[in-house]
Order: structure tokens, then C-alpha cells, then sequence
């Protein structure tokens, strides 16, 4: 009986498994739902809409005008993808790129054309400016007298406006107050009563329909500027297909290394895990075109986290299930008891992560947010692969009679290593290495090199549209006119885009004076037969602005401090709570002065890169200290609290070395066949996860033993 429960129950994990992987490849009917072609693709790998905005009125915008209306346009576009991107182009243009879309008139209907918006009373007088309205949802609520569902747009005013409004509602209770946009009355609602807590209701006879467009009208009209439309196209990836396909195929190479790494190491254990990771890409790829989330390389970068750390929970799981068996119990008790102590190592680092995801997502914007989707995704799914799906599996294959010993191996008794002994040593070469990386990016500052090699997504640049005699694609443009550019411009830093539908192609580079405009004009001109009188070039700001660097210093911030409380109340002692951040702050400054060092491109997937090793930093800390709560309750008089720490280290030095170098060869792989791009993005990565490792077996067990005894040498 229990033979054929197993047989069916691999056989239906075997077969969902293939039929999520099956989904993920062809998709079902004409539309091909649930294939991994239809997931909404980023900028960077599949181009979209781009729109370029003119501010209306008199003179030149004032510097804090564009700033505030471009932040408010980058919150607003997120309805359409996270990572659309939002930037200031001359000195009153504003460019927005929302990636994968291809219909700009859609785009346009939908957003509208922002205006201005004002409150006004029936006799003219205006009450509120669109500035004074902080935002506008629509929803719903249940009318108390008929009970029935009724549609309403819900307002948010600032401080200033909720004073204004309070004093408006006050004086006309009973009277309209219009909603005025472009001069067009677009609502008149009825003021029921004084509304002073800044929160206020528009209700009538709506569609959803009807309510969301009317918020979305109101949220439009509360920029600084007014605005006009200027142009639109459809741009094409900044990536070309090649590129895609390269990483594709680096990203099912390393997780074919990965699997059968696996098998090797954990014999009939790896099987399952291999089944339960191959349900993992499955699940994930569904998923992501169920929510209909936009991917990037900042998201792979989520994915491939979220793939270390499955890959993490089973080598937790099997090296306690060979501990298990070292002592002499049976193959079926030790699973059981593996499963069972594994669980708060894994439940503790991937809620760790998930919470810092879960801030990320609320408060960060862009790239940011869309990153900490992509990640919380792939931690959900991990957890339910590895803690489900690899223990079902594994059961299953005991019962159709693989039991014998030696398919799941014994754990050989290790002698422990003194890692403490050598704290000294390990503080000294991180000060070293920390210490000089900043001084570097000093020197680097004070000789006017910058202190980072920032890209132009962080400080802008000129973006020049040349229309060439024929249609390239992205890598014959890659391949020829990118050399050109770099020759005059001196500048490696370049991004290229094609015009859908045109000869056009759109080259974006450092900061050009008139002079370095004019030579790269004749360049092109001479090179290509280009006609230089259509060649136009506009300074850009940064894609990345202050005030969405601001959001994602906040969010960081805000994360660390939420880890370090979680932490602490699952590990009731502040000093693992410390010692971890601690850690995780090491890390990044590691990485940072790599950056400095080699001069790696500051960009998007700069952000993404240190998010992702603050993820793998924290989760890789958590496993060591489980370790060490737990031998801690089993101390016995004899034993030290030095040798406690050093024990827990050698314990899971296994697993501190399995799960880094499978999640290295995930992204060594794509370093060694990706485009220069993807290298950029896969470097530092890699740099990450290596001083993730060391910073969890050399600093922060021994962060933990100083705090630990320095206090209690205090309280004696």
C-alpha cells in the first residue's frame, strides 16, 4: 500500500513538474498562456514606449519644478511596469521609457495629457491647486441605506490642502465644488459636510472604469508643471536578442552544473533536490506571467538569489539528515528528524530576506521595486520547493525501496577548526581591504575621476538620434557604429536604441560640449554617410534620480532595521542581531571597494547587486547562528563557549561552501558567456557571494563571541 502511494505520488510530482516546465516553454492555445516568451520584459531586453514630454509656460523650469514633476511621473508610470524610467531631457523636457509595451497611442489615452488641475467653488473661485492633492485611488464601498456596491474615487490632500479644503467644505455645505482640468469641469460632487482630516470621497453612479480614470486625471493634474506631448515612439531593447539568448543559455548551463553537482554530492538526496529545483523554474516562470511582472537584469538577479537559496534549504536538510544518520539512527527516522531541525534555519534566513524584500518593494521605486517582486516571488517558491516538494519526493523514493545507507551517505566526524583563533587575522584584512577601497574612492573624487565609475542611468549625459541609410540591428549597431562613438566620445559608457518602425537610432553617452557634438556629427557623417543636419542631440539627466536614490537609502534602511528586530526576537539576544548587520554591512563595503577598484560600471545593476548580497549575506549569517542557538541549549560544563562557536562553524562549513559555489556557478556562467553588459552585472556578483561566504565563517561568529564575552566580563 505504501509502494503504490509513493509510485503516485512521484509519478504526480513528475508529471506537474513537466507540465509547469512544459507551460514554461510552449504555453497552451494560440496565445501560448503561460509561456515563458509572454513574460513583460524590461527595458534593457525588450524596448517599449518611449515619451517625451515639453513643459508649458513661460521661461525656463525651475530646477525643483522638473525634479518634483519627474519623481511624481516615476511613481505613476510604475502602474505600468516598475521598471519604466523617468528623466529629464534638455532643460524642459521630460522622457518617459515604460518597457514592454508597443502601442504608444494606448499609453498616451491612458496616461492623458498632464495638465493643469484646480478645486473650484461655482463662482470661480479656486480652493484647491492640483499640488495640494497628495493622491487618488479608486475603490469601493457599500452604501448603508440599499446595501448595494457602489464605486468612489478616495482622496488624499496634503497638510496645506487638508486646511484649505477644511475651510472650502465648511463654507459650502450643500454647493458643488468643481474638479477643473485643462479648464474643463471633469466632476462637480456635492459637499455633504466639513471635510478636515484630509481624506475626502467622491461618489456618484461610477463604473470602475469610470472612478479609475477620474483618479487618474486627478493624480495627473497634481504635478508642478503642465505638460505637453512632444514625440513618442516604440524603442527596441538596449539588449539585443543575442545578448537574451547568450543569457538564456548561460542560465540553463549553470543550473545543469548545478543539478548534477547535487546528485554527486547527495547521491539519491540530490535526485530529489534536482526534482524539487526543476519544479522551482517552473513554478517561478508561471508565476511571473501570472502577475504579470516585468523582468530585468536587476530581476534575474532576484531570480538567481532566490535559486541559491533553494538550493541552500536542501543542503541545510541533507547534511543534517547525514548527521542524523552518523549517530546510527535508520534512513527514515533521520529524515524525519533532518527535516524537522533544518526548518528554523531555513524559516529564519528566508524570512529575514522576505522582510527586507517585502520593504524594498513598499518603499523603493524602479529598478528597486522591481528587484524586491521578483525576490520576495522567488523566496515564496523556494520554501514550498524545498520544504515541500524535495521532502515528498524524497519519501516517495524510500518507499519504492531506495533505504540503503549508503544512497544518502553518513557525515564523517570533522575535527574543529579553530576559526576564532584566527579573528585577528580576518578583522585586520577586512579593515585593510574596507579602509582602502575608500581611500580609493577619495583619491578618485579629489583628481576629478569620481569616487565611482557612475553610469548614465546615475548622472545623465547627451542623447544623439541619427538616422542611418539602412535598418541595423542592435548588434550590427553594437558591432560598428558603438566603436565609432567610443573613439570620439572616449567614453565606453554607451547605450544604443532603435526606432520601431525607422532608420532611427538613439545613442546615449557622457556629456557632450558643442565641440564634442560637432566631431561626433562629422564622425558619423564620414563613417556611415549620415546627413549631419538631421542629427539632434539633448542632455539627459540620470534615469536613476536624487529622489529615487533617496527611496532606496530609506528602504535599505528601513529593511536592516526590520531584520535586525527579527533577528532579535527569534534569537532573543541583540548580539546576533548586531553582529549580523554588522556582517551585511562589511559585505557591502567589500563589494563597494571593488567597484573602486576595478572601475566597474555604477548603473541599475549596481543596485541590484548590492541588494542581492545583502540578501545572501544575511541568509548565509543565519545558518551559522542557528547553529550556535542550538548548541548552545546542548552546552555542557566541559565545553567552552569559544569551542560552542568554533563547533558551529565546522558544522555547517559544508554547507557554507556547497551553497556558495553553486550559487557562483550560476553567475559565472553567465559572466563567462554574457555580453559586456551582463558581465558588468555578473562581476561584482560573484565578488558578493565570495565575500558572503568569508564574512560568514570568519567575522561573524567572531562579532558574536567579543560581544558576548566583553558583556559578560562587564557583569562580572
Amino acid at each position: 500500500m505504501k509502494k503504490n502511494k509513493a509510485v503516485i505520488t512521484l509519478l504526480l510530482t513528475v508529471i506537474l513538474t513537466g507540465l509547469l516546465l512544459f507551460t514554461a516553454a510552449v504555453g497552451w492555445g494560440e496565445g501560448k498562456t503561460g509561456a515563458a516568451e509572454n513574460i513583460r520584459l524590461g527595458l534593457d531586453l525588450a524596448g517599449g514606449v518611449s515619451i517625451t514630454y515639453e513643459a508649458v509656460g513661460e521661461g525656463t523650469p525651475s530646477a525643483e519644478d522638473m525634479a518634483d514633476t519627474i519623481y511624481k511621473l516615476q511613481k505613476r508610470v510604475e502602474v505600468y511596469s516598475t521598471e519604466a524610467e523617468v528623466y529629464q531631457e534638455g532643460s524642459d523636457r521630460i522622457n518617459i521609457e515604460i518597457p514592454g509595451v508597443t502601442d504608444a497611442n494606448s499609453i498616451l489615452a491612458e496616461l492623458g495629457k498632464p495638465g493643469s488641475l484646480q478645486f473650484q467653488t461655482m463662482d470661480g473661485a479656486v480652493v484647491l491647486e492640483g499640488t495640494d492633492v497628495a493622491d487618488a485611488q479608486a475603490g469601493s464601498r457599500t452604501d448603508e441605506m440599499t446595501g448595494t456596491r457602489e464605486y468612489v474615487v478616495s482622496l488624499t490632500l496634503t497638510d496645506e490642502g487638508a486646511t484649505k479644503f477644511g475651510v472650502a467644505t465648511a463654507a459650502n455645505i450643500g454647493r458643488q465644488i468643481a474638479i477643473v482640468y485643462d479648464g474643463e469641469i471633469i466632476s462637480a460632487p456635492t459637499v455633504n459636510e466639513a471635510i478636515n482630516n484630509g481624506q475626502a470621497q467622491i461618489s456618484g453612479s461610477f463604473t470602475y472604469e469610470e472612478a479609475d480614470q477620474l483618479a487618474s486625471t486627478i493624480r495627473i493634474g497634481t504635478l508642478s508643471l503642465e505638460l505637453q506631448e512632444l514625440r513618442s515612439n516604440v524603442v527596441g531593447a538596449k539588449l539585443g536578442e543575442e545578448a537574451i539568448a547568450t543569457s538564456l543559455k548561460a542560465g540553463a548551463i549553470g543550473f545543469v552544473l548545478v543539478l548534477i553537482f547535487m546528485i554527486a554530492a547527495y547521491r539519491i538526496m540530490g535526485l530529489a533536490a534536482g526534482i524539487a529545483l526543476t519544479s522551482y523554474v517552473g513554478l517561478a516562470l508561471g508565476l511571473l506571467n501570472g502577475f504579470d511582472m516585468t523582468l530585468t537584469l536587476p530581476g534575474i538577479a532576484g531570480i538567481i538569489l532566490s535559486i541559491g537559496m533553494a538550493v541552500d534549504a536542501n543542503v541545510i536538510i541533507f547534511a543534517r539528515i547525514r548527521e542524523e544518520l552518523a549517530t546510527g539512527k535508520t534512513v527514515r527516522s533521520s529524515m524525519k528528524i533532518g527535516f524537522q531541525k533544518a526548518l528554523s534555519a531555513i524559516v529564519d534566513g528566508n524570512i529575514t530576506t522576505l522582510i527586507a524584500a517585502l520593504v524594498l518593494s513598499l518603499k523603493g521605486s524602479g529598478s528597486v521595486k522591481g528587484f524586491a517582486q521578483t525576490l520576495a516571488l522567488g523566496i515564496v517558491v523556494s520554501m514550498f520547493t524545498a520544504l515541500v516538494v524535495s521532502r515528498l519526493v524524497l519519501n516517495a523514493l524510500y518507499a519504492l525501496g531506495m533505504q540503503d545507507v549508503k544512497l544518502y551517505g553518513v557525515a564523517k566526524e570533522q575535527k574543529t577548526l579553530d576559526f576564532l583563533g584566527k579573528k585577528k587575522l580576518c578583522f585586520i584584512v577586512s579593515l585593510v581591504v574596507i579602509a582602502g577601497g575608500l581611500a580609493l574612492m577619495g583619491i578618485n573624487a579629489g583628481s576629478g575621476k569620481g569616487a565611482l565609475e557612475y553610469s548614465l542611468e546615475f548622472q545623465g549625459g547627451t542623447s544623439t538620434t541619427v538616422e542611418f541609410g539602412e535598418d541595423m540591428s542592435i548588434e550590427e549597431i553594437d558591432a560598428q557604429v558603438v566603436p565609432v562613438v567610443a573613439e570620439v566620445t572616449g567614453d565606453n559608457d554607451i547605450q544604443t536604441q532603435k526606432v520601431a518602425g525607422t532608420r532611427q537610432v538613439i545613442i546615449k553617452t557622457k556629456e557632450l560640449d558643442l565641440a564634442g557634438r560637432e566631431a561626433l556629427n562629422a564622425k558619423l557623417a564620414e563613417r556611415f554617410g549620415v546627413d549631419e543636419t538631421t542629427i539632434t542631440a539633448e542632455n539627459i539627466s540620470g534615469a536613476i534620480s536624487r529622489e529615487v536614490k533617496n527611496d532606496a537609502i530609506i528602504a535599505v534602511i528601513i529593511a536592516t532595521v526590520c531584520m535586525l528586530i527579527y533577528i532579535w526576537i527569534r534569537f532573543k539576544d541583540v548580539r546576533f542581531a548586531t553582529s549580523a548587520v554588522a556582517a551585511l554591512v562589511h559585505d557591502v563595503l567589500v563589494v563597494l571597494a571593488f567597484y573602486a577598484v576595478a572601475r566597474v560600471s555604477v548603473g541599475n545593476t549596481f543596485i541590484a547587486c548590492m541588494l542581492t548580497i545583502v540578501g545572501y549575506s544575511i541568509n548565509a549569517t543565519i545558518v551559522i547562528f542557528d547553529r550556535i542557538r542550538e548548541n548552545l541549549a546542548d552546552m555542557k560544563k566541559k565545553d567552552t563557549l569559544e569551542g560552542v562557536v568554533n563547533a558551529s562553524i565546522t558544522q555547517t562549513l559544508t554547507r557554507s561552501i556547497y551553497t556558495s559555489l553553486t550559487t557562483f556557478v550560476m553567475v559565472a556562467v553567465l559572466y563567462v558567456l554574457g555580453v559586456a553588459s551582463i558581465k558588468e552585472f555578473a562581476l561584482p556578483l560573484m565578488v558578493g557571494i565570495i565575500c558572503g561566504a568569508y564574512s560568514s565563517v570568519c567575522i561573524t561568529g567572531a562579532l558574536w563571541y567579543l560581544m558576548k564575552t566583553r558583556i559578560v566580563k562587564k557583569e562580572a
